[in-house]
């Protein structure tokens, strides 16, 4: 889908779009290879190698790409695609594929953590330039917001958040799904006290410090993790710079 084409409702940015077509792409042609320098041809490679390990890579001039390798190649596969990206990989654990570190020089890792985040603190943490960093997915949540999933997409230096939905742990047990499997994935991530509220972000780039990134968002969280109840109302007074989330149906 074009850029000039989006729903008025779509408040993606062009980086976005940009991003999302290289991750579900089968094939990224590289074009105009000959007019940079040899190490920059490296680094968008890594990029693309970042964002989208599995796609067929084509590198040509004046877009003299191989018709047999773009046209009917019988590689889309939907089931395949909705598991597409990196990011999603390392999130939800889809290890199949070949070491990114290794074949491209390309790590990553996810961050998890079971207490929330000092909104005021993440929103300076979202702010900093982290050098290396390429691609950074995930959902996390505020102490001020406790009933909230929030998203992060962070591609270079564009970032967005946005809320995602509901923690079940607002959502009334009555109106929970009655199904087995879906019962058995909110087990694996329930917590005594914060039900399935978490912080999972995960973390792509080339030379970036995953310590210095997890040492900072260590320092994002908010207390020690309680052993008995979580009161989100000692939260609800702290700077949240956060734009206000809306319920759809006030919208």
């Amino acid at each position: 889908m074009s850029a000039a084409r989006r729903r008025a409702d779509d408040e993606r940015t062009l980086v976005d779009l940009l991003v999302e077509q290289i991750e579900f792409a089968d094939v990224v042609v590289l074009n105009k290879v000959s007019d940079v320098t040899p190490e920059e041809r490296d680094l968008v490679r890594k990029i693309i190698r970042a964002l989208n390990p599995d796609a067929q890579l084509v590198e040509t001039d004046f877009g003299r790409a191989p018709l047999a390798a773009i046209l009917d190649t019988g590689l889309f596969d939907h089931e395949k695609a909705e598991q597409h990206p990196l990011w999603y990989k390392e999130l939800y654990g889809h290890r199949n594929h070949v070491p990114e570190t290794e074949e491209y020089g390309i790590s990553s890792f996810v961050y998890r953590a079971r207490r929330p985040f000092h909104p005021e603190r993440f929103n300076d943490f979202l702010g900093r330039d982290w050098g290396g960093l390429i691609r950074a997915k995930g959902h996390f949540w505020l102490a001020t917001r406790p009933e909230w999933v929030g998203e992060m997409s962070l591609a270079g230096s564009v970032c967005r958040t946005e809320a995602m939905g509901f923690w079940w742990a607002f959502v009334p047990r009555s109106r929970w799904p009655d199904h087995s499997e879906w019962k058995a994935i909110l087990n694996r991530h329930w917590h005594s006290v914060w039900g399935d509220r978490r912080q999972e972000l995960v973390f792509i780039g080339s030379g970036m410090d995953q310590l210095a990134i997890t040492s900072a968002l260590d320092a994002c969280l908010l207390g020690e993790t309680p052993t008995i109840s979580f009161k989100p109302e000692r939260y609800r007074d702290l700077p949240d710079p956060f734009p206000v989330w809306r319920r759809a149906a006030a919208a």
